[in-house]
């Protein structure tokens, strides 16, 4: 499995989408407000998501 980098687009759970901000041993730090309904979901503005649970969208974001 191929690991996110800084910048990647990520998409998890239900079809949430974010932008890679940070990168640790086991997880990503995610930015969401990447998302066109990013208010209307009423999530936090970042969260932590494990290699695991998540599948590359787009290279780079930047």
């Amino acid at each position: 499995m191929k690991k996110a980098e800084v910048g990647n687009v990520i998409e998890f759970k239900e079809g949430l989408q974010g932008i890679v901000e940070k990168v640790n041993e086991n997880s990503v730090i995610v930015d969401l407000t990447y998302m066109n309904n990013f208010r209307d979901l009423e999530l936090d503005q970042r969260t932590v998501i494990n290699h695991k649970n998540y599948k590359i969208v787009k290279e780079t974001a930047y």
